[in-house]
C-alpha cells in the first residue's frame, strides 16, 4: 500500500512524538509499504497560528496526490490529524493538551478560551464521526479522549526505537532519568528528594531543555553538587550504558501520555520509580513488583532511593520482574501494524 503519515514538526525540537513517527513509518516499510511522513511546522504562540494550522490541516485532501492514489493515511498527533481522506486511521498520541487537561495551568485570555471551544468543537466532529476504530497509543490518552470529547479509543502500545540494544549490567549506584528537561518531567522532583537521602545513592539527569539553568541553580542552592549530575546531551550509546549502569530509574512526568523512558528501563532490567500522578508510566509500573509508585513528595522519593541502595539484590529483582512484565504485554511493532492495517 501507499502510506501517508501526516504529523508536525516544531524546529529544533525532537523527543518521543518525533522518534513514535518515525518508527512507525520504519515499521511499515518493513511490513512492505509505500511510506512518506508530511509534516507540518508548528508553534504554539500565538493562538492565531494554530487556528490558521487548523484550518489548513482540514482543507488538506490526501487521497491523490500528483496522480497517485494514497491507499491509507494513519494519523497520530494534533492538528495533522483532521487531513481528509477516505480510509484514514486514527491512532492518538495526544491532544492539544493545553486547552485540555492542562487548560487550567495556563493563564487564562480571551484567546485560549476561543482556541479551547475551536479544539473541542473541531475534535468532537471531526474525531467523533470517524468511522473506524480510534486507537490510542495509550490508557491514559484514551481516558482524556473520554473524559473531555465523549470519545471512545482502544489503547494500542507499541515499542521504543532500538529495543535490541537495551542490556543491563551491575550498577554502579546511580539513579537515572534521561529527558527533556522541562516543568511537565518534573526532574525538580528528584533534585529535591536528594536533600532528604541518607545513602550513597547519586543521580544522573541526562537531556537538554529550557529549565537547565534553573535546575543548576536549584542544584547549587541546595547544596547538591556532590550528589546529582546534570550532564546534558547524551548520545544514544551512552544513554544505552547509563540505563544497563542503573541502580534504578526516576521518571515521575506529570500526567504522561505513554513515555519511552519506563519502557526503556524495564528492557534494561532497571526498577522504575514514578508517581502517582504520572499517567502513562501507571500502566507499567507495579508497585513493589517492577519499582515504586509513590506520591509526589521529594521525602516519599528520598525513601524509595535509599530502599534501592539499600537492598541492591531485591532492586535486581524488581528489574527481572519489569523486564518479564514488558514482553508479557505483546508490545510489538507486527501487533501495531496487523491492528491498524486489519481495520
Amino acid at each position: 500500500m501507499r502510506i501517508l503519515i501526516p504529523s508536525i514538526q516544531v524546529p529544533f525540537i525532537n523527543g518521543g512524538a518525533e522518534s513514535h513517527v518515525e518508527s512507525l513509518k520504519s515499521a511499515l516499510e518493513e511490513h512492505g509499504h509505500d511510506v512518506e511522513i508530511v509534516r507540518f511546522p508548528f508553534q504554539f504562540f500565538p493562538e492565531s497560528q494554530i487556528e490558521a494550522l487548523i484550518q489548513f490541516c482540514m482543507d488538506q485532501d490526501f487521497n491523490y496526490f500528483n496522480g497517485y492514489r494514497i491507499d491509507r493515511v494513519i494519523s497520530l498527533q494534533f492538528p495533522a490529524y483532521y487531513v481528509q481522506h477516505d480510509n484514514k486511521n486514527l491512532w492518538i498520541m495526544h491532544q492539544h493538551r493545553v486547552v485540555y487537561d492542562l487548560y487550567d495551568q495556563q493563564e487564562q485570555t480571551k484567546d485560549l478560551e476561543t482556541l479551547k471551544k475551536s479544539i473541542t468543537n473541531s475534535d468532537n466532529t471531526l474525531l467523533g464521526c470517524n468511522t473506524q476504530t480510534i486507537y490510542a497509543n495509550s490508557k491514559n490518552v484514551a481516558s482524556r479522549l473520554k473524559k473531555f470529547n465523549n470519545i471512545d479509543a482502544t489503547p494500542l502500545y507499541h515499542p521504543p526505537a532500538n529495543i535490541e540494544k537495551f542490556f543491563c549490567e551491575k550498577n554502579y549506584g546511580f539513579i537515572f532519568y534521561p529527558s527533556r528537561l522541562e516543568k511537565l518531567k518534573r526532574q525538580d522532583l528528584l533534585i529535591k528528594a536528594m536533600q532528604y537521602t541518607r545513602s550513597k545513592a547519586v543521580v544522573i539527569i541526562a537531556g537538554d531543555g529550557g529549565q537547565l539553568e534553573d535546575y543548576k541553580a536549584l542544584v547549587k542552592a541546595l547544596n547538591l553538587s556532590d550528589k546529582i549530575s546534570l550532564i546534558g546531551h547524551c548520545s544514544e550509546e551512552e544513554k544505552y550504558i547509563l540505563y544497563a549502569r542503573s541502580l534504578g530509574v526516576f521518571f515521575a512526568p506529570y500526567d504522561e501520555d505513554y513515555g519511552y523512558i519506563t519502557l526503556e528501563a524495564m528492557l534494561s532490567s532497571k526498577p522504575v520509580i514514578t508517581c502517582t500522578d504520572s499517567g502513562g508510566p501507571l500502566e507499567f509500573v507495579l508497585d513493589k513488583q517492577t519499582g515504586f509508585v509513590v506520591v509526589p513528595d521529594p521525602k516519599k522519593i528520598a525513601e524509595k532511593i535509599d530502599w534501592l541502595y539499600d537492598h541492591q539484590e531485591k532492586a535486581k529483582e524488581l528489574g527481572a520482574y519489569g523486564l518479564q512484565h514488558y514482553h508479557s504485554k505483546d508490545i510489538s511493532w507486527d501487533n501495531v501494524i496487523k491492528t491498524l492495517l486489519e481495520e
